[in-house]
Formats: C-alpha cells, sequence, structure tokens
C-alpha cells in the first residue's frame, strides 16, 4: 500500500472561529478523504516569543520553534490560510515563520504549498498573497499557481460550516486537487 502524503495544515489566524480556520477545514476534509496525512498546526497551541536574534544566541531556539520546524519538516506539502491584516501576512504567522527559518536546515526548501484568504471584506486577502507568496518562494517552497481569495466571509458559511457558494467549494476542492496532484508527481507511489 503507498504511503499516504503528508500535509501540514496552518490558519494564519489565532481567533477560534477565525474564517480562515473555516477555510481550512474544508480543504482539510477534502484532503483527508483524498486519504493524505494532515497535521493541522494551531499556532495558539505553540506560543513563540517575538524573533529576537539575541534571545535566540542567549538561549537557543525557543521550544515552540523546535515544534514547528519538526512538524514542518515532516510535511510533504502545506495548506495554508490566512488573514490578510493591513493589507500583509499576520504578525503572529509571519513571526511563526521566521522562527522556523532559523536553526539547523531548511524546513521549507522543497516542499509544495497551496495559499486560500478569507475575509469580511470585498478582497478576500487579495493584497495580503503577494507578500505571503514572495516569503514562501524565497524559502523554496513551490506554491500552486491557482490560490482563494474569499470575500465576504461573515456571509460565506453556513451553520454546519461548508461554504454558501458552490463557486467557492468548487475552488476548494479544486485547490486541493492542485496540491494533490503536484505532491504525486513529486512523490509518485
Amino acid at each position: 500500500m503507498a504511503e499516504a502524503l503528508r500535509i501540514l495544515a496552518v490558519a494564519g489566524s489565532l481567533r477560534a472561529e477565525s474564517y480562515n480556520r473555516k477555510l481550512l477545514r474544508i480543504g482539510v476534509k477534502i484532503l483527508q478523504e483524498a486519504g493524505a496525512e494532515v497535521d493541522v498546526l494551531d499556532l495558539r497551541e505553540v506560543p513563540l516569543p517575538l524573533m529576537d536574534e539575541d534571545l535566540e544566541d542567549r538561549e537557543g531556539l525557543p521550544p515552540g520553534a523546535v515544534e514547528i520546524k519538526r512538524r514542518l519538516g515532516q510535511a510533504q506539502g502545506f495548506l495554508i490560510s490566512s488573514p490578510e491584516y493591513n493589507s500583509s501576512i499576520p504578525g503572529i504567522f509571519k513571526n511563526a515563520i521566521d522562527w522556523a527559518t532559523r536553526g539547523e536546515g531548511s524546513v521549507f526548501e522543497g516542499k509544495v504549498g497551496a495559499l486560500m484568504a478569507a475575509s469580511p471584506g470585498r478582497w478576500g486577502g487579495l493584497r495580503m498573497m503577494p507578500h505571503l507568496r514572495q516569503v514562501l518562494t524565497v524559502l523554496g517552497v513551490w506554491l500552486t499557481p491557482s490560490q482563494i481569495n474569499l470575500v465576504k466571509a461573515g456571509d460565506a458559511f453556513k451553520e454546519d460550516g461548508s461554504l454558501v457558494s458552490t463557486f467557492y467549494a468548487g475552488q476548494v476542492q479544486d485547490l486541493v486537487t492542485e496540491l494533490l496532484t503536484e505532491l504525486r508527481r513529486r512523490y509518485p507511489a
């Protein structure tokens, strides 16, 4: 039997019922139904100080950074859903990425990623996406050409957590399929 693809899924928001966590759950469900092994990283459960090289020099990598690096390192691919804060990457999420680049070895190089964003506004995280794409690409992540920008996210979800719009539901399905197709190309069974 073929080994399951390993995907790390993370929302760039700390809010328990954030739109990006809801969107991520939909993608995770599709991945699991396709047979992928999914590790959902909750940034609230991995405390990190602000990135500080003086702290790193004195104490080494904080335990949260070690944990994030371990989990990123085990994944072959990433599914990320992030809000847009002031037209860019949320500070807590960027801090986690920055810590994950510290220490020995790259946990990003050669990985495959797919990006989603949800926002209550009319942009759907569109202004943040180029920043996140730039950071991850520089770190060596190959990102799917497609991405999801869910607009008016406050009205986008049903009570059961599914999407109201069949268009957006189809987009999530297509994005996850694109991610899995590239991963299977790189990691044939």
